[in-house]
């Protein structure tokens, strides 16, 4: 059978049965668990910093009504950090290529900060339509355009993510794909595809690490306009 490089994307499956639930509950089973211990070993204590240095920089711009997200939020990027760094392992399969797991997580959390500012301060929460000063003949212009910008907000999450990845795994097969066609006449060449393909990986860990920073970040920056 023939394979295309967008194979890579389609769901798994085995004897019938989905396992893109398995591919996305097993990176947590790979954090270590906290124990009840006073002196704990290091990877518990470097997953305790890693975990409250998260917490605090999501928290800095939310006042104190918005800490009540922390877990959720912190929860959510140690979710997206752990499935983005995987997918890049060979013979992986990375859920967050999918826009409908991504529009899964980015709708829900974005219409709960939506709800949460119209039923705790819904005149300021409205105010954000119509930017103050505006001249009276663009008020109504300006209400379609903020609004339709503020419906867009989770199309836009979860796209974001979904064409970062994708554009990133695809980038990385295509050049291990001339890397292996290469190797047997043009050994020179093939060698700098290699360091190219290298570099290529490194910086798709930072993207998979900046991509999930950042859906959480403008998470919060839309909850903080509703607190």
């Amino acid at each position: 059978m023939t394979l295309t490089f967008f194979d890579q994307f389609s769901s798994p499956y085995l004897f019938g049965v989905p396992l893109i639930l398995l591919s996305t509950l097993l990176p947590s089973l790979l954090l270590p668990a906290p124990n009840t211990r006073w002196v704990t070993n290091r990877l518990s204590t470097l997953q305790s910093w890693l975990i409250h240095t998260i917490t605090k920089q999501l928290m800095i711009p939310l006042n104190n009504p918005g800490h009540k997200w922390a877990l959720i939020l912190t929860s959510l990027l140690m979710f997206l950090l752990m499935i983005n760094l995987l997918g890049l392992l060979p013979y992986t399969f990375t859920p967050t290529t999918q826009l409908s797991m991504n529009m899964a997580l980015a709708f829900p959390l974005w219409l709960a900060t939506l709800l949460t500012g119209l039923r705790n301060q819904p005149t300021t929460s409205l105010g954000h339509l119509l930017p103050e000063g505006t001249p009276t003949p663009l008020i109504p212009a300006l209400i379609v355009i903020e609004t339709i910008s503020l419906l867009i907000r989770p199309l836009a999450l979860g796209v974001r993510l979904t064409a970062n990845l994708t554009a990133g795994h695809l980038l990385i097969q295509l050049i291990s794909t001339a890397t292996i066609t290469l190797l047997p006449t043009m050994t020179t060449l093939s060698a700098l595809t290699v360091t190219i393909l290298l570099l290529l990986t490194i910086l798709e860990m930072a993207v998979a690490i900046i991509q999930a920073y950042v859906f959480v970040l403008l998470l919060s920056l839309y909850l903080q306009e509703n607190i």
